[in-house]
């Protein structure tokens, strides 16, 4: 054991695994701690090499500086314990169920304006507030159909809440991938921990999609839409639509007529029922939105709007993943659903209230500071880490802009042993949740996506800032003593996508807008 765990630190942060002064080895982690301790360091080396080559093999790679890597899969898994799950889930439930209510006010009666629970001017300045939604009734009502809700664990060992993406979250297929590859390379835990699977994901989002077809419709036809090849994220889009066994479709496949969508195949057009659709607002309907647009269908929201087709996630979710109606969400989950909340918020200031703009510019140098509605870590600013030109910089930026930013402590993020070189060292982790929405359910996937910071000290998890990925391992009761078969989740020799890529980070859609548009006019 002294090979991998000599000299592990003690931090300020929370360490899952090791606990306390004497570093007593947490209960969820006994197995992993005692297979671990058999290995020595060459040994893990080799089992995260092979690691490594499997996600090569299966083109799970992401560019850096024009050269394509593996995504880091850490070879430690993030355990967490049934108790600890049957807290979380329920509150990851009971925060898209408050978001759900939230979305069909917005774009409903808003209610909770004439209530006084949220300012009109919060909903009509967030920059993902979309008019053209006003009105649009969904099917069975369901406008979250897939959530992902991401919570850090703070020094105090308690779990809050960090941010809401109910547009069209991404990581899933890392969720899957790593499963896959975890079970094979330590098929020995998985011999002797009961491990709740993951596999079922796929049915559970197709059942969703089906369960939001429009009424009248038997047999509804699915069909995943992406911005194409192009798109960083078209590993995910694809794998999701193999895995339901759905059509892959881009907007050049899709045509409207008579305010119904239908899909161009070899035997004519087929009528679509529901678009699970991984394409921005912006560019989904270009008679709606961006005129420009190749990357979606013209007349898409119309035939929303007469209730043919139903768009998952539906349009105009943005306004839920503001990081301004962020702060709201512990008063949205007592105003909507008369319950308090499960799961706390990080403690934040808004901005725009002028003393605690005053407090934030007078101790910036200790706080962080996000965009609202920034994501992949772009755009943060951490106090303790930026220079004093920084500093200032930013002052005149939240001085000129209150409104697009928000203010938090510095959490010290929990840690996990992470292999670095040739022993293990704590590093700074977070988990995204993913919850599907079935219109009488809610249901969260266990254990879902854990990024973690590779470099020490490093507290933004994300991949573009040199973050990977550790296999999350939700415990069910009692051990499971039969050998287990890694989980079925077909390979996909596909290029994948980093873990912090938003699919609906406007750069990255323009991007594949000017491809699409270069290859339209050589076409012409």
């Amino acid at each position: 054991m002294a090979d991998l765990f000599e000299g592990y630190p003690s931090g300020a942060a929370w360490d899952e695994m090791l606990g306390g002064e004497s570093r007593a080895v947490r209960t969820p982690y006994e197995h992993v701690h005692r297979t671990m301790g058999a290995l020595d360091a060459d040994e893990l080396r080799l089992r995260a090499d092979a690691l490594a080559r499997s996600y090569l093999d299966q083109g799970i790679t992401f560019d850096i500086g024009g050269e394509e890597r593996p995504f880091p899969l850490d070879s430690v898994p993030r355990v967490l314990d049934g108790a600890e799950w049957e807290h979380l889930a329920p509150g990851i439930a009971q925060r898209v169920r408050a978001l759900e209510a939230l979305l069909a006010d917005v774009y409903g009666e808003q209610k909770m304006i004439a209530d006084g629970v949220l300012p009109r001017s919060l909903i009509l300045s967030s920059a993902h507030f979309h008019r053209a939604a006003m009105g649009v009734q969904p099917a069975n009502g369901v406008r979250v159909h897939v959530a992902g809700i991401d919570v850090i664990r703070d020094a105090a060992d308690s779990w809050r809440v960090l941010e809401d993406n109910v547009r069209v979250p991404s990581g899933v297929s890392y969720v899957l991938s790593n499963r896959r590859a975890m079970a094979q390379s330590f098929p020995e835990l998985f011999s002797t921990m009961r491990i709740r699977p993951v596999a079922d994901y796929p049915r559970r989002l197709l059942a969703a999609l089906t369960a939001a077809a429009p009424p009248g419709v038997d047999d509804p036809v699915v069909v995943v839409l992406t911005p194409g090849a192009y798109n960083s994220a078209y590993f995910e889009h694809s794998l999701l639509a193999r895995l339901m066994g759905v059509e892959l479709v881009e907007g050049r496949d899709l045509v409207c007529a008579g305010d119904r969508v239908y899909m161009r195949t070899t035997e004519g057009r087929r009528r679509v029922d529901v678009i699970y659709r991984r394409v921005d607002d912006e560019f989904l309907d270009p008679v709606a939105f961006r005129p420009d647009s190749l990357l979606g269908c013209p007349g898409l929201l119309n035939a929303a709007r007469a209730g043919t087709v139903t768009i998952a996630n539906m349009v105009g979710n943005g306004v839920a993943d503001d990081k301004l109606v962020y702060t709201y969400v512990p008063d949205l989950i007592r105003y909507y659903l008369s319950e308090e909340p499960i799961i706390s918020n990080v403690d934040t200031w808004r901005l725009e209230e002028p003393e605690a703009l005053a407090e934030v510019l007078d101790r910036l140098d200790e706080l962080v500071v996000k965009p609202v509605d920034g994501s992949g870590g772009k755009g943060i600013i951490i106090g303790p880490a930026a220079d004093k030109a920084e500093l200032d910089a930013a002052r005149a930026r939240l001085r000129r802009d209150p409104r697009g930013w928000i203010a938090q402590p510095v959490v010290q993020l929990s840690t996990v042993p992470t292999l670095a070189g040739e022993s293990l060292r704590p590093r700074h982790v977070d988990l995204r949740p993913f919850a599907v929405n079935d219109g009488e359910n809610v249901w969260v996937l266990p254990g879902g996506l854990t990024r973690v910071a590779l470099a020490e000290g490093q507290l933004v998890v994300n991949s573009s800032q040199g973050g990977g990925s550790k296999d999350t391992w939700v415990l069910g009761s009692g051990r499971q003593r039969v050998p287990v078969r890694p989980e079925a989740v077909p390979e996909v020799a596909i290029q994948g996508v980093p873990l912090d890529t938003n699919p609906l980070d406007s750069g990255q859609q323009q991007q594949a807008q000017q491809q699409q548009q270069s290859r339209a006019e050589g076409a012409t």
